[in-house]
């Protein structure tokens, strides 16, 4: 691993984002934590907290300039891990929902996101040859299974285009030494974990991803001390 290398969590929850950066920092990463509430300052932690709406996809490049601008390096691991969804105002009707706001989570989940990978590929072309980089999405079931609840209708739709472009975007940069992943944790028996995600579990894993453990495909599947497994 590169001396000093810096890890980006966009999304930097209580739970998943929080754990996610608790373990970077043990591995020796610099932390850059980006999120509606962040100060432009460093947190208690000791993490660079930047500001971002992912409502706004323009508002991702200012925060990878944000992180260059303070670390003077590109970050190696940019990890995804912010989430939206609107509830329908009739809870049965998938189609109550108003455009609009299906259109600003798909901002959240799905094209943010993917400026986020295109800046942070940006990125990785200023870094020495051969550095090992990863972009890591928080994902769940739904870009393999229909979850029959309308109130999941927006985060089901951003999460399934983004599994597309994730997936194609490791075939065709894997090569070049770079990994991109679409992080998926499961029950042991395969189930959707819903609510019930394991915030260290992903850290550890997360931390595996960046290594580019072998023989981990782009669709991350893994179970809290197992790692990946794959479901079928």
């Amino acid at each position: 691993m590169a001396a000093n290398p810096v890890v980006l969590i966009l999304g930097a929850g209580p739970r998943i984002g929080a754990s996610v950066a608790e373990k970077f920092a043990s591995n020796g990463y610099k932390v850059a934590v980006a999120s509606r509430k962040g100060t432009g300052t460093k947190t208690a932690e000791g993490y660079l907290s930047v500001q971002a709406d992912f409502t706004k996809p323009d508002s991702i490049p200012a925060v990878f300039d944000a992180v260059k601008t303070e670390f003077h390096t590109s970050p190696t691991v940019v990890i995804y891990n912010a989430a939206a969804l609107t509830p329908p105002p009739d809870k049965d009707s998938i189609f109550s929902i108003p455009a609009g706001n299906v259109a600003s989570d798909l901002n959240v989940n799905t094209v943010s996101p993917y400026v986020a990978a295109q800046q942070a590929v940006k990125g990785w072309e200023t870094l020495p040859q051969g550095t090992k980089t990863t972009f890591i999405y928080t994902g769940n079931i739904m870009n393999v299974s229909i979850v029959p609840m309308p109130l999941m209708l927006d985060l089901g739709m951003g999460k399934s285009a983004s599994a597309f472009w994730i997936g194609v975007a490791d075939v065709t940069y894997s090569a070049q030494g770079s990994r991109f992943f679409y992080a998926d944790e499961r029950h042991g028996d395969g189930k959707f974990k819903g609510m019930a995600l394991d915030g260290p579990a992903h850290g550890e894993f997360y931390a595996q991803l960046a290594n580019h453990v072998e023989n981990v495909p782009w669709h991350a599947t893994f179970v809290k001390d197992k790692g990946y497994v794959q479901f079928k």
